[in-house]
């Protein structure tokens, strides 16, 4: 009999500022006697969600490649292993994405890798929906629609800042677009933690429903080639194309069926998690590596492959080999077709207009310079700027401030003493279309 217990895992997503962060210092505050390990994914330079985290017992761990979807699932891979090598540290695991992240493909992290199948569970999708803004959300991304779509949970959050009536309508909007979610209002992210923990709730037959192509996972690489080579020295000649570079990894002892192929792509997702090796034309390529080709200059470049023994190896890259006139070319300077290719679904577009602006600066601020600025930005920008949050450090104040904000709403107030540690401020905007040195220079402007 098979006594191995998997470890449930939830999955706490929703759009910037409906109150995650607030929702997970409840959870690791209560008394419900789970070990939990959180593992956060950042959006931005600068990470603050992981110091707004309560001093708990928990494990935290930070995944700081902003889009969970893309090569981050390779990176919440790599986490997940961690994990598991400390497995008596924990037996729950909560994964708190950022606001700009469909849920879909962070929950296939638990069904396509075999490694992570076998050890987690996938309990269900707690998704925080911000009653004073979803309304504006839902109208402007994709992102927002899907957290609602793929929850199992909808925790209906800040319903004390809107009417009675709005609120009932926009349950009803709700439930109109996920029925079989469990809606909870609450205020300032005050629930039981039986209502978001130890649900039993994920239906993959009900995801499939809902994303018929849920188990097609995305991948940050369009296009396999598998040639059968000989050892030697042989050539990977590209023409110019659509990126000044362009992200590769080779895999060895590549099959050419496509049950062998998705086995080689789902290998090479947690390879694209790992920085890029950048190589130059003439240089020769690692086998294995996450390498970036250096396409730069003008004209068709080389690069080489080295091989000690007979073998088939397959070709992950970034764009498809007809975009740069890939090529494989003997010594001789023949040139070699590949046995067997495959074009995948590619990582989505992400909103050019969406990004993020981290500051970071020592010294202290002049408080009636800050509220002045940020005054003003909100007035002018407030409905592109999607989310605020950081740390101040006030002139003559022995606290840290904490500032939070979501459009045109922002709130401040202190926290921890300052101590021993150096006084520093460090803030991030996420929004649309913001200017990032206008930004960066009104706020130093405000420095004592």
């Amino acid at each position: 009999m098979n006594t191995h217990q998997k470890v449930p895992v939830t999955i706490l997503t929703g759009f910037l500022g409906s109150g995650k962060t607030t929702l997970l210092n409840r959870i690791l505050s209560e008394e419900h006697g789970k070990r939990i390990a959180v593992i956060e994914n950042e959006y931005g330079e600068v990470g603050i969600d992981q110091a707004l985290v309560i001093d708990a017992d928990e494990e935290i761990f930070e995944m700081s490649n902003g889009c969970i979807c893309c090569t981050v699932r390779g990176d919440l891979i790599r986490v997940l292993g961690n994990l598991m090598k400390r497995r008596d540290k924990f037996d729950y695991v909560l994964v708190e994405t950022t606001g700009l992240a469909d849920p879909g493909p962070v929950a296939q992290t638990f069904f396509m890798d075999d490694e992570i199948r076998a050890e987690f569970s996938l309990d269900g999708i707690v998704t925080l929906v911000d009653a004073v803004h979803i309304d504006q959300q839902l109208g402007r991304s994709d992102e927002s629609t899907e957290q609602v779509a793929f929850a199992d949970v909808m925790v209906l959050n800040k319903t004390d800042l809107v009417s009675g009536e709005s609120v009932d309508q926009l349950e009803a909007r709700l439930r109109e677009m996920n029925r079989m979610a469990r809606i909870v209002r609450s205020e300032q992210a005050d629930v039981p933690v039986d209502t978001v923990l130890n649900l039993s709730a994920f239906n993959l037959d009900e995801a499939l429903v809902r994303r018929p192509t849920f188990l097609e996972p995305e991948y940050p690489f369009e296009w396999t080639g598998v040639y059968s080579l000989e050892a030697g020295r042989y050539e990977l000649s590209l023409a110019e194309g659509p990126d000044p570079t362009m992200s590769l990894v080779v895999r060895a002892t590549q099959g050419r069926d496509d049950a062998e192929l998705r086995e080689g792509a789902e290998w090479c997702v947690r390879r694209y998690a790992e920085p890029a090796e950048p190589v130059r034309p003439g240089d020769e390529i690692p086998i294995g590596a996450h390498v970036s080709l250096q396409l730069q200059a003008d004209g068709r470049k080389s690069f080489f492959l080295k091989l000690d023994s007979p073998v088939s190896v397959g070709l992950y890259a970034q764009h498809t080999a007809e975009e740069f006139d890939l090529r494989m070319m003997s010594a001789e300077g023949s040139v070699i077709q590949h046995v067997a290719e495959r074009t995948w679904v590619a990582q989505h577009e992400h909103d050019d207009e969406v990004g993020s602006i981290a500051i970071e600066r020592e010294g202290d601020v002049d408080p009636d310079l800050l509220n002045a600025w940020l005054g003003g930005l909100l007035q002018e920008r407030g409905v592109d700027i999607f989310r605020m949050k950081g740390f101040i450090s006030f002139a003559g104040e022995p606290n840290r401030y904490v500032f939070q904000g979501v459009h045109m709403l922002l709130d401040a107030k202190p926290d921890r003493p300052w101590g021993d540690s150096p006084r520093r401020n460090q803030l991030i905007f996420i929004g649309r279309n913001l200017d990032e040195e206008d930004i960066r220079q009104s706020f130093e402007a405000c420095l004592v």
